[in-house]
């Protein structure tokens, strides 16, 4: 029997009225395992109605208890990590140890956001003028909201709800509608850890659900994380209601190889940074840019092997390197990428078409693809792919591979190898491009930095988590304070100034 998904709204399990339903399916198998329920307006609504009705109370806790509340968060968290992992696993397709990884990174948000009322502590100046104090505080929006992709079910929205939860706003989550069962386990165990009801809700849906978020004047932020042209919607709608909306985009994240660099080093940050997750990661190394002819030959030599023996398999097996793709359709849209690539002239140095697993054959799994002398007026160059599909595209000198990423419509990462210190200086200080790595392939900041691109790929003022996390979900209130002192100067006509 296929299993039903629900809403969380209100702390209560809530099955929806809607007689619209998406199916999730099992990638490994390709069987429908469960149906999501996607929500009219009037649900959309009833969600935003009781986070509404719970941020007063919540807002008003000390950050103190708030800060409670999350440390309990993530007792549960490790405490389910393999029930959480293995419930992604199965609707993503990634491999189990994969989605592990994700899980604890967002997990660190949730620890960075343990530390509220540090984070939340305000500024002081005493006596800016006779008698007169000046400081400053930071307070929660009211009713926020995240829309969060289908290939990080657990990260994304803890990225976005742990700092606003623990700033003392409450959030809607609407997760994607592919993989939506550990978004309602989470909040299942945010209830658990003690947040009351109406906290953090979780409401499933489409455009439906994603336009009454964007234009309801009771949502005071939106957070998004997903394709660019989806991100400039959200930017767009969003801000034409008077919200405050960061919106993360697409990637096209290059990986320079210098001709000094150490070149089994590279060769495995390609495989792991390429590959990994089956490439549906914002941060996957889709284009390598081997730096000479010498070093691009003894690249794809060393490369074109490793990525043959590259094991893809269901994700619940130990011996899987990477899981099949989320769905049927995204297999078949990747696949076109690769045709168009050799439409274009691309070389397809290693072919991953057409695997078919005894007892898996309904999976929908792609192999490893590498494409060689790939060139930047190619679509397989300048369009995202998410897939296991590797560009390598030859630069003659440091100065062309520098422009690539610096020139590229998206600016999310980018990741330079070499031994050669004034190289990777002069590269990080020019490169336009929001994330940068020096011999490390995929420079996701740690929680206590933040995340996010450039130019195409990120659309606000605001990145992820992190500082700029904390900034995003508060407003500045500033007092200035003057109290009876015996001296009375009489009427003031002109601005305040220091005396």
């Amino acid at each position: 029997m296929t299993r039903q998904i629900h809403h969380i709204v209100g702390g209560k399990a809530v099955a929806g009225t809607s007689d619209r339903f998406g199916p999730v399916y099992n990638p490994s198998t390709g069987e429908e395992q469960a149906r999501v329920p996607l929500a009219t307006k009037a649900e959309v609504e009833a969600a935003i109605a009781d986070a509404q009705a719970a941020f007063p109370a919540w807002a008003a806790q000390s950050p103190m208890v708030r800060a409670r509340v999350m440390f309990k968060f993530k007792e549960l968290i490790e405490k389910n990590m393999d029930e959480l992992a293995v419930l992604l696993s199965s609707e993503h397709g990634k491999v189990v140890s994969d989605a592990k990884g994700s899980i604890q990174r967002g997990l660190e948000v949730v620890e960075f956001a343990c530390g509220i009322p540090h984070l939340m502590k305000g500024e002081f100046s005493d006596s800016v003028s006779r008698g007169i104090d000046l400081y400053s505080m930071r307070q929660p929006l009211g009713v926020v909201a995240g829309i969060t992709p289908f290939n990080f079910p657990a990260m994304v929205p803890m990225w976005m709800f742990a700092v606003a939860i623990a700033t003392g706003n409450t959030f809607i989550l609407k997760p994607s509608e592919k993989d939506p069962s550990v978004p309602v386990r989470l909040a299942e165990l945010m209830l658990e850890a003690g947040a009351p009801p109406g906290v953090l809700n979780v409401i499933h849906g489409d455009k439906v659900a994603v336009d009454t978020l964007l234009t309801d004047p009771r949502v005071q932020a939106i957070s998004f994380v997903g394709s660019t042209p989806i991100a400039k919607y959200v930017y767009a709608t969003g801000a034409a209601h008077g919200k405050r909306v960061q919106a993360m985009g697409g990637a096209k994240n290059h990986m320079i190889i210098m001709p000094d660099a150490d070149l089994d080093q590279a060769v495995d940050a390609l495989i792991g940074a390429g590959y990994g997750s089956a490439g549906e990661r914002c941060m996957a190394v889709s284009v390598a840019v081997p730096v000479g002819e010498k070093t691009a030959d003894a690249l794809i030599e060393r490369l074109a092997p490793r990525v043959r023996a590259l094991k893809v398999g269901p994700a619940t097996a130990a011996e899987s390197e990477f899981g099949p793709l989320v769905t049927r359709e995204h297999l078949a849209k990747v696949t076109g990428y690769v045709e168009q690539g050799l439409r274009e002239g691309a070389e397809l140095v290693v072919d991953g078409r057409g695997v078919k697993l005894q007892g898996y054959e309904n999976g929908y799994y792609l192999a490893g693809c590498l494409f060689d002398r790939v060139t930047p007026d190619m679509t397989i160059y300048k369009e995202e792919i998410f897939g296991p599909v590797l560009s390598v595209v030859h630069a003659p000198d440091f100065e062309a591979a520098a422009r690539l990423p610096t020139d590229h419509e998206f600016g999310n990462g980018v990741a330079i190898f070499t031994r050669d210190g004034d190289a990777a200086r002069d590269f990080v200080n020019k490169v336009q491009v929001g994330m940068v790595g020096v011999n490390v392939p995929i420079p996701v900041p740690l929680a206590f930095h933040t995340f996010g691109g450039w130019k195409n790929s990120a659309f606000g003022d605001t990145n992820q988590h992190g500082p700029e996390g904390i900034r995003f979900f508060t407003k500045i209130k500033t007092v200035t304070s003057r109290w009876p002192t015996g001296i009375r100067a009489g009427a003031e006509f002109n601005i305040p100034t220091l005396k």
